[in-house]
């Protein structure tokens, strides 16, 4: 890893999701969950971003970046998604808590879903318009899995609000290549999302955050 100071050299260019206007990040942690991660739909690639997220989540507490941790949470009445899964992320079990090497600290939000999208009857909208004393977040950092699924689907919903997004391309994955790759070319595509290593985002961050 760069040091702080090797950063700030090397981060000479500035990306248009990280202008001196646009301060206000939030960073979105997607269903990093023990369900998702090592039980009933374990994805054993995901076990590669962990210390890539929490990498960016250190970064982000130092900083003063607010971390939202958007997790299911289901009922047995969600049949739409039970039925096409299997029962997951069950309110109430082990299954359904963050994993251990990613625990939320004191200052982190965590947003329960019942559908693939964060925003979709959840309270993240207003948590993220209340931040920065009401000021509003205008750029997320999205990582966690899925990127074809809950990633994708959360996009949708940030790009109707007008948010800029970025996706942090080794701090998200998919059940396979073929889906994280197409996730990726999708939500650049069709909603003009960034996507970047997540050492890139902090070199990017530490210009605009210090």
């Amino acid at each position: 890893m760069l040091s702080i100071l090797e950063r700030k050299i090397s981060s000479t260019k500035v990306l248009s999701w990280c202008e001196k206007n646009l301060a206000r990040y939030a960073i979105l942690v997607l269903d990093m969950l023990n369900d998702f991660i090592k039980g009933s739909l374990k994805c054993e690639r995901a076990l590669e971003i962990i210390p890539n997220i929490r990498t960016l989540l250190d970064f982000a507490r130092n900083a003063q970046i607010p971390i939202f941790y958007c997790v299911d949470e289901h009922l047995p009445t969600d049949r739409y998604e039970l039925d096409l899964w299997g029962p997951h992320a069950m309110k109430g079990t082990v299954g359904q808590q963050i994993i251990e090497e990613l625990k939320p600290l004191k200052n982190d939000s965590v947003i329960t879903k019942r559908t693939y999208s964060a925003f979709d009857r959840t309270n993240l909208d207003r948590a993220l318009t209340s931040a920065y004393d009401g000021k509003g977040v205008d750029t997320i950092i999205i990582t966690g899995i899925h990127t074809h699924i809950c990633a994708k689907h959360t996009s949708y919903d940030a790009f109707t609000r007008g948010l800029k997004i970025v996706i942090a391309e080794d701090g998200m994955q998919a059940f396979s290549e073929e889906e994280h790759l197409s996730g990726l070319e999708y939500i650049r595509k069709i909603y003009g999302a960034d996507i970047q290593k997540i050492d890139k985002i902090i070199d990017f961050l530490l210009v605009n955050t210090q």
